[in-house]
């Protein structure tokens, strides 16, 4: 009989999340604006702005790779499988968007922890702040919901359960299609997701998939860059918030479409891919400054 590893709700409430102090480059800020799809036409000037040196702009999802704890999770003292965990939901709200270059520490903490039953997982709710070393100022503050599929079941509180976003209940305003490159996960991991499933055929196949399959977060600034050029003209301060909820994975290669609802400040929004008709992002919302 499998030994099921238990959640301690108290121990892991408290967790000591260790804290990320991380110089970066203007290197580093190109590089994932090549991960996540910029520069594929490399004469458009728009998309220049995000990964040429000359007058170099931050993306504004590129908070998500910056003072990024790691898979603390792994550590057998937090009770968590933790190789039957999924990313479920990821949040980032921007207060000022960091600039190309520079030095941030990063400060997580554990905010909830939802039992959903034996058998039926556990959800766990992190949030991170990002500071700019150099004068403590917030920068930007990031949500994460992890499905800890094996963990359901030891006695923890059933709620609450974050809501979800609602999507209109029309046709989308706007369309955006963005390709992704066949070698896309092998660029994003050198922002510092190196998990093998994204690049070795032979972990993605033992873990259910066809080939290696691109990272979520990857998908996340995809649909970023199809709000960025729909609605805020390709300015990186516009956008102040984005939400949304992982539903399928996307291959390496595969066309994003982001189905846009526009209703005043708010972007409601989800991807699929164009090939498979698969909804790979759900119940998104972006929040525009005008």
């Amino acid at each position: 009989m499998r030994n099921e590893k238990i959640i301690n709700f108290d121990k892991l409430m408290n967790w000591p999340i260790p804290e990320v102090r991380q110089k970066y480059t203007k290197r580093d800020t190109m590089l994932y604006a090549l991960g996540v799809g910029f520069g594929i036409d490399p004469t458009d000037e728009h998309q220049l702005r995000f990964v040429y040196e000359k007058e170099l702009l931050t993306l504004p999802t590129y908070p998500v790779v910056l003072g990024y704890p790691g898979l603390w999770l792994k550590d057998p003292g937090t009770g968590v499988d933790w190789l039957r965990i999924l990313h479920g939901e990821q949040g980032l709200r921007i207060h000022k968007l960091p600039p190309p270059e520079g030095e941030v520490i990063g400060k997580s903490r554990v905010t909830g922890i939802v039992d959903k039953g034996a058998g039926k997982g556990a959800l766990l709710y992190t949030e991170q702040e990002i500071y700019d070393a150099s004068n403590g100022e917030l920068l930007c503050t990031l949500t994460k919901t992890t499905f800890c599929r094996a963990n359901g079941g030891f006695g923890g509180p059933s709620g609450p359960v974050r809501p979800v976003h609602t999507l209109p209940d029309r046709e989308p305003d706007l369309v955006q299609d963005l390709n992704t490159l066949p070698c896309s996960a092998l660029i994003y991991r050198l922002s510092g997701d190196y998990h093998a499933l994204h690049v070795d055929p032979s972990v993605a196949r033992a873990a259910g998939f066809e080939k290696p399959i691109l990272h979520g977060l990857c998908t996340f600034g995809v649909a970023g860059h199809a709000i960025l050029k729909s609605v805020c003209d390709y300015d990186p301060t516009r956008l102040v918030s984005l939400d949304v909820r992982f539903s399928a994975p996307v291959y390496p290669g595969e066309t994003i479409r982001t189905e846009m609802w526009l209703d005043g400040n708010i972007v409601s929004f989800r991807a699929r891919t164009s090939e498979r008709d698969v909804v790979v992002l759900n119940n998104g919302r972006a929040e525009i400054r005008a």
